[in-house]
C-alpha cells in the first residue's frame, strides 16, 4: 500500500456513517481519506523506479507496470507502447508486469460504465473521485487507453527528461539540446544507453509541466509492433490460473446448488472416500468440494458425492422470465433520456411499432473459473484471473473474516472472460477450501459448473414505437426496454463491502442506466424518449462484453431498418440523413457500403447494414446472409468500417475488431441458454450453437485513419453484428426476425 495509505483508528466507517444522515456522514468519512498516493512498485536488483509506471534496469530493460488485465485485448502491448513511445525506448527492451494494488491505478471511467445509476446517488464530492480513493482497479468498458493514455505519456516523458538531464550533465550541456532514440540519449554523434544512466538519472528534478516528446521521427505510437504477450502464448509458456503449481498443493472440484440460496442437504461421503486420490470433502452452505491429489480424482470424487440441494420452490424458467419481462414492459417505466416531446409527435399520428426480445447469454470463455489459494502464517495468497483485483481481495477478506491487509492477490493472464473476471466466487471458495485442508489448493470449475453458475448477460424485451412524417423523416422515437437492473446488481454484489455504495443503493430507486446503455439514439431525431422498465427475472446477471449495447443496438438498428421500409427509403440514405453533423459515423457508413457493394438492401439481395457509436468510437457493418434449406442461417460476408480515433497499435485494433465480429456472430446465432427449474440447461460448448471455422464468413475490416482521441475497440464490433445479419435476412427472405438468437420462423 502507499506510504500515506489510510491508518487504522478507533473511528470506524460505520460510526462515520451514523449521525446527521448518510450524506453528512459520508462527507465526514471522505475528509479523512488521503488525497496523495505514492508508488509501491518493487525493484529487482539493478532496477530503478522512476515513477508509478516504469522502472529502468542498468542492463537497459524497461519494465512497465500495467494495471489492466490481459485477456486477449492487447493491453499488455498497447499501454507499454505508449510509455516506450514517449520515452524513446527500443521496443526489444520493453517488458510488462502487473501493477500492484494502488489508488494511482484506479479506473474511474470503467467504474462509471459498470455502476451507472449508482454512483450518481453519491454526494458530488464523493462521486468525482470515488474510484481513486477506493483504489478501484478495473478492466472493463474498453477503457484502458482512454483512461490511462495521459498518465502513461506523462510517465514516459518524465523518465525521458530525467535521462536527458543525466546525460546532459555528463556532456556539460543543456538537457534540452539532447533527445532520445532507440534506447539512447543522443546529442549529435554522442550516445548514451538508458541503462548507463539508469542509476544516476532517477530522483532528479522535473520541469513543470513536463514536455512531451516532439517530432514524428522514430515514434512507436501508430506502429503495429509485435505483441509482448505473443511469444509466451505461441510457445505455451504463459501461465494461467490453472497452471499455477505450489509445493504440497492439492486440487479441488466443486458442485454448487442451483441458486445462491440453495442448501446442501445430502452427499455420499463414503462413496467419495472410495475414489483413489480423494483426500477430503469440504462443505460450505450451498456448495460442496472434493479435494484430491489431482483434479481428475477430485472431479470423480464430486461425481461420487452426488450432492443433493434444497432450493426455494419458486425457481425461474423460460416461461417465468418471459412473464417477468412482459409484466415489466406493461408496467410503469422510468424515463432515463429524452429530447423534444415524443408524446406530442405521436399524438393523432399513425405510428410504427414492433417488439423485440433477446435471451440470456453466457460468457462461455475458454478458461473456466479457477483460483489457487494458500494460507501462510495468517496471510492468504491468491492466484486468479481477475479484472478487479481490489474487489477480489475485499470479497475474500470479508468472506474469510480477515483484514484486507492479510490477503495478497496475484492477477494472472485470462483466457477470454468477456466480463466474468469481475466475479470472485472461485477465489472465495478456494480460500475456504485451503483453510479447511491446511494446504495450498487449486480450484477449477468444470465446464458444466461454469455454464450453470454463470452471471448471465441479461435477457431483455423492447417495445419500439416510431413516427415517420409525410416527407419520410423520422420525427419521433420511443424505446421502452424491460431488463433487470444489472448495474445496481453489479454494484450490490461487487461493492458489497463498501458502506458508501450500499448506502447509495439503499437510497436509489427507479431505472438503471447500465441496463439500457446504448438505448439513446445517436441519430438526430427531434423527439425521442428512452424508458427503462426494471424486471425481476430471478437469475443472476453480470457484465458481458459490450454490456447492454449488445441488445440495445439490436433493438435500435433493426427498428431503424423497419422505419426506413415504412418511409419507402433506402436504409443507408435513411441513416445518413439523420446523422446531422456526425461526419465520422457517416463516413463509416458510406465506406462500408462502397466496400461491400451495397445494393440498397432490396428484396432478395440478402444484404443488411447496421451501425453504432459508443466508447468514443464508431462502426458500420455490411452483412450478407441467407437461409439454408434446413432453415439454418448462413452468413456469407461481413464488412466493417471503423473510426476509433488515433491508433496506438493498428494490428491490435484490427485483432479486436475481427474478434468482436466473430463474438457478435456467435451471440447473433447462438451463445444462449434456456432455464428449467431455476437452472441453465446448457452444460458445454457443444450446446451453444457457436460458429465453427467452416461457418465463418469472409471478413473485411477497414480502419479509417483519424487524429481524434483514441476510443474503445475491444467491445466495439460486438453490438452491430446481430442487427446487420437480421437486416440481411429480412432482405433475403422478406420476414423480420425480432428475437436473439436469430431463428428462422421466430418473429
Amino acid at each position: 500500500m502507499p506510504d500515506d495509505a489510510p491508518r487504522k483508528s478507533h473511528l470506524t466507517r460505520r460510526q462515520l456513517l451514523i449521525g446527521g444522515g448518510v450524506g453528512v456522514g459520508l462527507v465526514v468519512a471522505w475528509a479523512v481519506w488521503p488525497r496523495r498516493y505514492g508508488p509501491n512498485l518493487t525493484a529487482a536488483k539493478g532496477e530503478h523506479i522512476y515513477n508509478a509506471w516504469l522502472k529502468i534496469g542498468e542492463d537497459g530493460h524497461i519494465a512497465v507496470a500495467v494495471p489492466q488485465a490481459e485477456h486477449g485485448q492487447g493491453t499488455w502491448t498497447t499501454l507499454p507502447q505508449i510509455v516506450a513511445d514517449e520515452l524513446g525506448a527500443d521496443w526489444r527492451t520493453v517488458a510488462v508486469e502487473p501493477a500492484p494494488l494502488n489508488p494511482l491505478y484506479a479506473n474511474p471511467l470503467a467504474a462509471a460504465e459498470l455502476f451507472d445509476g449508482v454512483f450518481d446517488r453519491l454526494p458530488r464530492n464523493l462521486r468525482e473521485d470515488y474510484a481513486t480513493r477506493s483504489a478501484l482497479m478495473l478492466t472493463a468498458g474498453s477503457t484502458s487507453i482512454r483512461q490511462f493514455e495521459g498518465d502513461l505519456r506523462d510517465a514516459g516523458a518524465a523518465a525521458r527528461v530525467l535521462l536527458q538531464k543525466a546525460a546532459a550533465k555528463r556532456w556539460n550541456t543543456d538537457w534540452q539540446a539532447t533527445g532520445t532514440a532507440q534506447g539512447f540519449v543522443v546529442r549529435g554523434k554522442d550516445r548514451l544507453r538508458f541503462g548507463e544512466l539508469a542509476a544516476e538519472a532517477v530522483g532528479g528534478s522535473l520541469p513543470n509541466p513536463v514536455p512531451l516528446r516532439a517530432g514524428d521521427n522514430g515514434r512507436l505510437s501508430g506502429q503495429s509492433l509485435q505483441r509482448l504477450d505473443s511469444p509466451t502464448r505461441i510457445d505455451g509458456s504463459v501461465n494461467f490460473a490453472a497452471d499455477v503449481r505450489l509445493a504440497d498443493m492439492v486440487f479441488a472440484a466443486i458442485r454448487q446448488g442451483p441458486t445462491t440460496d440453495s442448501r446442501l442437504v445430502a452427499s455420499d461421503k463414503a462413496a467419495a472416500d472410495r475414489v483413489h486420490g480423494v483426500l477430503k470433502v469440504v462443505e460450505d452452505g450451498n456448495w460442496v468440494a472434493a479435494v484430491a491429489n489431482n483434479w481428475w480424482a477430485a472431479k470423480c470424487g464430486i461425481d461420487a458425492l452426488a450432492p443433493r440441494f434444497e432450493a426455494p420452490v419458486s425457481r425461474p424458467s423460460d416461461y417465468s422470465i418471459a412473464a417477468a419481462l412482459d409484466s415489466a414492459l406493461n408496467g410503469e417505466g422510468v424515463r432515463l433520456g429524452s429530447a423534444g416531446d415524443v408524446g406530442a409527435a405521436f399524438r393523432g399520428a399513425q405510428v410504427v411499432s414492433a417488439e423485440y426480445r433477446v435471451a440470456p447469454a453466457l460468457h462461455a470463455s475458454v478458461e473456466p473459473r479457477a483460483a489457487t489459494a494458500a494460507w501462510t502464517d495468517g496471510t492468504l495468497e491468491l492466484w486468479l484471473p481477475t479484472l478487479a483485483p481490489g474487489l477480489a481481495r475485499s470479497a475474500v477478506a470479508a468472506a474469510m473474516g480477515v483484514g484486507e491487509e492479510s490477503v495478497v492477490v496475484h492477477p494472472m493472464p485470462i483466457g477470454g472472460g468477456f466480463g466474468i473476471g469481475l466475479e470472485s466466487d472461485a477465489a472465495v471458495q478456494a480460500a475456504a477450501i485451503a483453510r479447511a485442508v491446511g494446504r495450498a489448493v487449486q480450484l477449477t470449475w468444470s465446464r458444466a459448473e461454469d455454464c450453470v453458475h454463470d452471471r448471465f448477460r441479461a435477457p431483455a424485451a423492447a417495445r419500439m414505437t416510431g413516427r415517420v412524417d409525410q416527407n419520410g423523416r423520422l420525427v419521433g422515437l420511443l424505446a421502452k426496454i424491460a431488463a433487470p437492473a444489472t448495474g445496481r446488481e453489479l454494484a450490490g454484489r461487487l461493492l458489497a463491502a463498501d458502506k458508501a455504495v450500499q448506502a447509495a443503493l439503499a437510497l436509489a430507486a427507479g431505472g438503471d442506466g447500465y441496463a439500457v446503455a446504448g438505448g439513446a439514439p445517436f441519430y438526430q431525431i427531434p423527439n425521442w424518449a428512452l424508458d427503462h422498465h426494471p424486471a425481476d427475472i430471478g437469475i443472476p446477471t453480470g457484465h458481458w462484453r459490450s454490456g447492454a449495447h449488445s441488445y440495445t443496438c439490436f433493438f435500435n438498428e433493426c427498428f431503424i431498418d423497419e422505419l426506413a421500409h415504412a418511409a419507402n427509403t433506402e436504409p443507408l440514405s435513411f441513416r445518413v440523413g439523420m446523422l446531422g453533423g456526425d461526419a465520422r459515423l457517416a463516413r463509416c457508413l458510406t465506406t462500408v457500403a462502397a466496400l461491400g457493394g451495397w445494393e440498397g438492401g432490396v428484396s432478395g439481395s440478402g444484404q443488411g447494414i447496421a451501425c453504432h457509436s459508443f466508447r468514443g468510437s464508431h462502426i458500420a457493418l455490411f452483412a450478407e446472409a441467407h437461409v439454408e434449406e434446413d432453415q439454418t442461417i448462413g452468413v456469407d460476408r461481413i464488412v466493417a468500417a471503423v473510426d476509433c480515433g488515433r491508433q496506438i497499435n493498428p494490428d491490435v485494433v484490427r485483432q479486436n475488431i475481427e474478434g468482436g465480429l466473430v463474438f457478435g456472430m456467435a451471440q447473433a446465432l447462438g451463445g444462449s441458454t434456456k432455464f428449467r427449474n431455476g437452472v441453465a440447461t446448457v452444460r458445454g460448448f457443444g450446446e451453444l450453437d457457436l460458429p465453427v471455422l467452416a461457418d465463418l464468413p469472409d471478413i473485411t475490416v477497414e480502419v479509417i485513419a483519424s487524429e481524434a482521441d483514441p476510443g474503445g475497440v475491444s467491445e466495439l464490433a460486438v453490438p452491430p453484428v446481430a442487427p446487420a445479419i437480421a437486416n440481411a435476412l429480412q432482405s433475403a427472405t422478406g420476414f423480420r426476425i425480432r428475437t436473439l438468437p436469430l431463428r428462422v420462423g421466430e418473429a
